[in-house]
C-alpha cells in the first residue's frame, strides 16, 4: 500500500508545501537549505528509495526558503522552530524524528533540539553552528549525530565541522572529497547510504 501524500500543511498562521509518506515506524525529517526545497529531496532519489524501504518521513518547504512554498516566509529562527515542530507534531504525533537538515536548514534543525526531543541528527554544511547557546548544549546531544561536509564546500569548511563533532559526544563527520555546499547532490548514492547508516544507528539505540 502507498501512503505518499503532497499537501499544504496549516502551521499557525502559516501555509507549507509538504511532501509526506505515512508508514509505521521512526520517521525522518528533511530541512531543505536557503536555496533550495523540499523537491530537492525527491529529485535526488532519496525519498522514492525510503519510500521502496517503507520507511516513514516528512519534508517540508520552510519559512526561511527563498524559493520555498510557504507563506509568509521569514529567517527568523523561533518562528521555523515553531513551524517544525507544528509539522512534526501534527503527521507524526509525539514521536521523536530523525532530522535531516542541510545549510540553514541544519542550523534550524539544532535549534529546534534545544527544546524538542528528536533520535538523532544528519547535517549537511550546518550554518551558524557556535553561536553561543549552541555550543553551551552541544555536551548534551545523547543521540547519534553524523556531520557531512564537502572540500569544495565555500559556505563552511571542514574545520569548523571538525570543531563541531568534537563538541558533541560522539559525533561522526564524514567528508566528500570534491563536493560543494549541497554535497548531497555531488554524492546521492553516498548520501542515501550515509542516511541509512544513521537511521539503522539510532533503531539499535
Amino acid at each position: 500500500m502507498v501512503f505518499l501524500r503532497e499537501e499544504v500543511l496549516g502551521l499557525g498562521h502559516y501555509r507549507c508545501h509538504a511532501l509526506i509518506h505515512d508508514a509505521p515506524g521512526l520517521p525522518i525529517v528533511f530541512l531543505h537549505g536557503y536555496n533550495f526545497t523540499s523537491d530537492v529531496w525527491r529529485d535526488i532519489g532519496v525519498l522514492e528509495y525510503l519510500e521502496r524501504e517503507n520507511i516513514p518521513y516528512l519534508a517540508i518547504d520552510m519559512p526561511y526558503g527563498a524559493r520555498s512554498s510557504c507563506s509568509p516566509h521569514t529567517r527568523d529562527p523561533d518562528e521555523n522552530v515553531f513551524v517544525l515542530h507544528e509539522a512534526v507534531h501534527g503527521v507524526f504525533g509525539t514521536i521523536r524524528p530523525v532530522i535531516v537538515g542541510a545549510s540553514l536548514g541544519g542550523y534550524i534543525a539544532l535549534r529546534y533540539c534545544l527544546e524538542h526531543p528528536v533520535s538523532g541528527l544528519l547535517l549537511i554544511g550546518p550554518v551558524r553552528v557556535f553561536e553561543e547557546d549552541l555550543v553551551r548544549r552541544y555536551s548534551g546531544f545523547n543521540y547519534p549525530v553524523h556531520i557531512i561536509v564537502g572540500t569544495r564546500d565555500r559556505i563552511v569548511n571542514v574545520e569548523d565541522m571538525e570543531k563541531l563533532a568534537k563538541l558533541i559526544p560522539n559525533a561522526k563527520l564524514k567528508i566528500y572529497e570534491d563536493a560543494g555546499h549541497p554535497a548531497y547532490l555531488d554524492y546521492p548514492g553516498r548520501f542515501r547510504n550515509d542516511l541509512l547508516e544513521l537511521y539503522r544507528e539510532v533503531l539499535k539505540g
